[in-house]
């Protein structure tokens, strides 16, 4: 039997974002993007200087970590999770934490989460044999000796993990009380 790897790693977050995690998403309004259900929260905010939207982050991170909001988790799976892998990787167009226009919206952010899915999907499923057994390169650090095979394992598990922790933070807002 021969198997599709470049089908197997697409289908095994294509299923999980298209029956599970896109449908859960819908009707997320701007309250429940930008909740924060503890002080202190990292999000998305306007900049004090300039007004313009920005991410909270620290880096080295603190630790613990702060708690996040809906809005910083799309946040970071449009631009760190997806965008950045896809434009190092797919050609797609340069993104990154500082320069990156963030939605102060939920339509909005869930306009840029399908973009930035899309595209990186598209990229993957342009992968053949030789696509996924070169190695990743600089732009990934502790991966760019990897295969691609092995980036696109790690994609898949932080989308779903963040995904997941986007749905609860919904499922708490919704029985908050």
């Amino acid at each position: 039997m021969t198997i599709e790897w470049t089908n197997e790693l697409v289908e095994q977050l294509d299923w999980h974002w298209q029956n599970h995690v896109r449908p859960r998403l819908d009707g997320l309004t701007d309250d429940e993007y930008l909740w924060q259900p503890v002080p202190g929260c990292w999000t998305v905010r306007p900049d004090p200087g300039t007004g313009r939207l920005t991410v909270d982050f620290a880096y080295p991170e603190p630790s613990p970590p702060p708690v996040t909001t809906i809005a910083w988790r799309a946040a970071h799976l449009i631009v760190g999770i997806f965008g950045a892998r896809t434009a190092s990787h797919f050609g797609g167009p340069p993104t990154d934490y500082d320069q990156h226009a963030y939605a102060g919206t939920a339509a909005e952010a869930l306009r840029q989460l399908d973009d930035a899915y899309a595209a990186w999907a598209k990229g993957v499923r342009g992968l053949d044999e030789a696509g996924l057994a070169h190695p990743c390169g600089p732009a990934e650090g502790p991966y760019a000796a990897l295969p691609m095979a092995a980036l696109v394992l790690h994609i898949n598990r932080e989308a779903i993990h963040h995904a997941a922790e986007i749905l609860l933070l919904r499922d708490l807002y919704r029985n908050r009380g």
